[in-house]
């Protein structure tokens, strides 16, 4: 049978399960209330244990998110601040530069890095930032940066471990992804056992985040707050379900193609994403020029000399380290999934790409949203709410300037959605099919699940299962740093020996190629 024609009856099958799902998914009062009693006490107590707290000055400080941030430190540490002295060839790579078209893989950097970015480039960005000003004030900013600028490093370092122990098929498809260095990785060091139980851990954490945050929360978020426009009254209250139907058949009618549909979709959506976004907001900076010094000492002040009401230094640089930790995903594993599908025989040019996700991410993006609501001042101290509170704060620091902005955001919000879903949904299938084995019944399994939770996830509002999932997501960072602490002098290894191959000339760039001999 035929690629396509398998394609066309995968897609007959999605539409089949989806419109049903739909129609059951329509009447859904009573199923919030009975699914939240009866997993209320098993999602309350993982996510205590995940995000089990010490007390650090008087703040709560989950040790998850200090296991991150010490990822973060030993690899800028180890690998020398490969973040910054990284930093240009990594935009040589990206613009293809050390490319070759018999390298193994199935895309290239560029739409590697566009399709991890739509993982991360979402929701986060708009409403976590708004969260985190409210709750830590201008301060947080500072901090969110500064993890960022740590993660670089952690990207670097789990998607060269990716490129290095991912799978190539016949077919000259690839699996890859955390699962996969844990189980080889750990093999090579003489600990089998170990690395399969992590690498399982991992996969069955991945899944559940796939359905919780890379789906449910993505569509839920998104379907609030196209019902809650301005003008909208409650008109849509009744058709939520309306916006998931649609949403599950676009997602699905991309991620029938795989990893190269996804990357051909994100490579066109991520950059103009991220282009209206930054522009839109460098668009209200201009218009408040002149606060613009006022708001960077107000970051810079606020991030060693808070307000009491923010709950000091230490509760300022906590609320900094979590947004951007959930915003940019550094250390949890996800990013490798897509990067190891890269065309590539040199692991460490995928780790080089990769630390551009978190100066994208969170940055630039992040730091462009936080610089709007300082100068706007939209906030209120102290109160956070929820990430579609931030979104709705976001929303209103841009309609102090542009009232109509509110619309366009909702196209922004709806699209960073989709395009978090179609990644999230890619790293589900692999982490599934690592599980129950490659095939096309367990990848038809998946996605048809993936769908149909769309839809239904459009008429719920089951926050304890998306605190479930958050759980899953920052649980996958556990095995993730376990692998990449262990496996770093591998790491070294791959980043030392393409180095010394650029500087030896035998691999050369290929702009350098084109160039004749007389001239160079």
């Amino acid at each position: 049978m035929s690629s396509k024609l398998k394609q066309i009856i995968v897609s007959i099958a999605l539409l089949s399960t989806i419109i049903p799902a739909s129609a059951w998914a329509i009447d859904t009062k009573n199923i919030d209330q009975t699914l939240n009693q009866s997993i209320k006490p098993f999602t309350s107590f993982y996510s205590k244990i995940v995000f089990w707290p010490i007390d650090v000055m008087g703040q709560h400080l989950p040790i998850i998110v200090l296991w991150l941030a010490a990822g973060g430190i030993f690899t800028t540490l180890y690998f020398k601040f490969i973040n910054v002295r990284g930093f240009k060839t990594s935009l040589k790579i990206i613009r293809g530069d050390y490319s070759r078209k018999e390298d193994a893989g199935e895309i290239t950097h560029f739409q590697a890095l566009s399709a991890a970015l739509s993982g991360t480039v979402g929701l986060g960005n708009i409403g976590g930032v708004a969260v985190a000003i409210s709750l830590g004030g201008p301060g947080a900013t500072f901090w969110l940066i500064v993890v960022g600028f740590l993660g670089m490093s952690l990207k670097f370092a789990e998607c060269t471990l990716g490129v290095k122990y991912r799978k190539i098929h016949e077919d000259g498809s690839v699996s890859g992804g955390a699962m996969y260095y844990l189980k080889q990785g750990f093999s090579d060091l003489g600990m089998p056992r170990l690395g399969i139980g992590l690498a399982i851990a991992f996969a069955i954490f991945a899944v559940f985040a796939s359905f919780g945050g890379g789906n449910i929360f993505q569509i839920g978020l998104t379907t609030d707050f196209i019902t809650q426009l301005p003008g909208a009254n409650g008109a849509m209250d009744n058709y939520r379900w309306v916006i998931g139907l649609t949403v599950a058949i676009i997602v699905g009618a991309v991620i029938i193609g795989g990893i190269k549909s996804i990357a051909t979709v994100t490579s066109k959506l991520v950059p103009a994403m991220c282009i209206f976004y930054v522009v839109s907001a460098l668009s209200i900076l201009v218009v408040f020029y002149a606060q613009i010094p006022d708001a960077f000492m107000a970051i810079i002040d606020g991030a060693f000399t808070p307000q009491a009401g923010y709950g000091g230094v230490i509760g300022v640089m906590i609320q900094g380290m979590r947004r951007a930790t959930f915003s940019n995903e550094a250390g949890i594993g996800s990013a490798p999934i897509a990067h190891s599908a890269v065309k590539t025989n040199e692991p460490a040019t995928e780790g080089l790409v990769s630390l551009m996700e978190p100066f994208i991410d969170t940055i630039v993006v992040c730091t462009m949203t936080a610089l709007v609501i300082v100068i706007t001042q939209v906030y209120t101290p102290g109160e956070g709410g929820t990430t579609f509170q931030g979104v709705m704060l976001t929303s209103q620091a841009f309609a102090k300037v542009y009232s109509w902005f509110p619309y366009l955001l909702a196209i922004a919000v709806l699209l960073f959605a989709f395009s978090t879903m179609i990644t999230w949904s890619y790293y589900g299938l692999k982490a599934w099919t690592f599980l129950f084995g490659e095939s096309m019944v367990m990848d038809l399994t998946y996605k048809l699940l993936f769908c149909s939770v769309t839809v239904v996830g459009s008429t719920m509002g089951l926050a304890e299962i998306v605190d479930f999932s958050d759980a899953a997501n920052f649980s996958m960072a556990i095995p993730n740093l376990i692998g990449v602490f262990a496996l770093a002098p591998v790491i070294k290894q791959s980043l030392a020996s393409f180095m010394d191959k650029i500087e030896s000339g035998e691999i050369k760039s290929n702009r350098a190629l084109k160039v004749p001999r007389a001239a160079e």
